[in-house]
């Protein structure tokens, strides 16, 4: 098999074909990988719905939906990877079906994990990664992955939630409607209070008394989440305070992603709304179980003004009120 010098990778593609969360923490990837090769054009395959995420980061030069590929003969996705001229391709999210289509194309460099039997069909780089059991946080097993890239140092988690910086911004304006509810004289705080079932949640009734015990002069609380998840809220809504403002299922995700970046603060389980906001640099406040895999030590979100609480259970309910209102409440120091 011949060496490839990662010198000569004109073009890579970073395939992260899953939810928000886990595209929110691909990016430092791209973005460190940029600060290394500033002339490298990098492309990412990735979800319609998480476009959006793809687009507010300036180090990603092209997006190719996966949802407009994904049903066609793989003759023409090959055909496509050909036309794009990729020198490399990293199977940060494994597909089978990307990973034969990249082979067939050509691609120099085809880097996946040992973990899926058939990156050792079609890769020609692989690296020895079970992202379950690892101990690095995500993002570092991102970067972590593109070793043949020439990524000779993985670095440390406080120094990834600077990546976001001057490099993450939402490409659509926040509409006036939604402006106009954001104060100047108040903390600006989101409860995102459910995941989409993709994480342990808090108990309702702890938000619920977080929120009453919340001073409504100094906080001004906003509650998000699906279309779903409103219907599901419409029995809780009306427990909280008159003040708060029910937002769910009334944005979509670009909307929903300005609405965060100008907000002050957000709270929420391991979902992704909590990248986004450690993503945007406001106060976010992740809470985890200790279970090995979804815990923070995995999926702590990293930002400048990002923390997390870690129960010592494998749910939540060892996290009590006054430990999410204690942390909340010192972001106004």
């Amino acid at each position: 098999m011949p060496v490839i010098d990662h010198k000569e990778i004109k073009h890579i593609l970073i395939s992260r074909i899953d939810a928000i969360g886990d595209v929110v923490l691909q990016l430092p990837t791209c973005i460190y990988l940029k600060q290394l090769y500033p002339d490298v054009i990098i492309s990412f395959l990735g979800r319609s719905y998480t476009k959006p995420i793809i687009d507010a980061c300036k180090a990603i030069d092209h997006f190719i939906n996966y949802d407009e590929i994904k049903a066609l003969p793989k003759k023409e996705i090959v055909t496509l990877f050909k036309e794009k001229n990729i020198d490399a391709i990293v199977h940060e999210f494994p597909k089978s079906q990307i990973a034969e289509a990249a082979k067939m194309a050509g691609i120099k460099m085809r880097i996946g994990a040992t973990s899926k039997v058939h990156h050792f069909l079609n890769c020609n780089k692989l690296i020895k990664l079970n992202r379950a059991e690892s101990n690095l946080h995500e993002a570092q097993q991102d970067i972590y992955m593109c070793g043949p890239l020439g990524v000779r140092h993985i670095p440390t988690i406080g120094t990834i939630a600077h990546y976001y910086k001057n490099n993450f911004k939402p490409v659509v304006e926040l509409p006036a409607q939604f402006k106009v509810l954001l104060t100047n004289d108040k903390f600006n705080l989101i409860i995102h209070a459910k995941s989409g079932g993709n994480g342990r949640e808090w108990d309702m009734d702890n938000f619920t008394e977080l929120i009453k015990r919340l001073s409504e002069d100094k906080f001004r609380v906003f509650i998000t989440g699906s279309e779903k998840e409103h219907e599901l809220f419409k029995t809780w809504i009306p427990q909280l305070p008159a003040s708060v403002i029910d937002l769910s299922g009334k944005m979509d995700l670009n909307q929903f992603i300005a609405f965060i970046y100008h907000a002050d603060g957000l709270v929420a389980s391991g979902t992704g709304p909590l990248h986004v906001a450690a993503a945007s640099g406001i106060y976010t406040l992740g809470l985890f179980p200790v279970s090995k895999s979804i815990n923070a030590t995995r999926w702590a979100p990293l930002g400048i003004k990002a923390e997390h609480i870690e129960s010592n259970s494998d749910d939540l309910s060892n996290i009590s009120v006054d430990m999410v209102k204690d942390k909340i409440e010192d972001w106004l120091q």
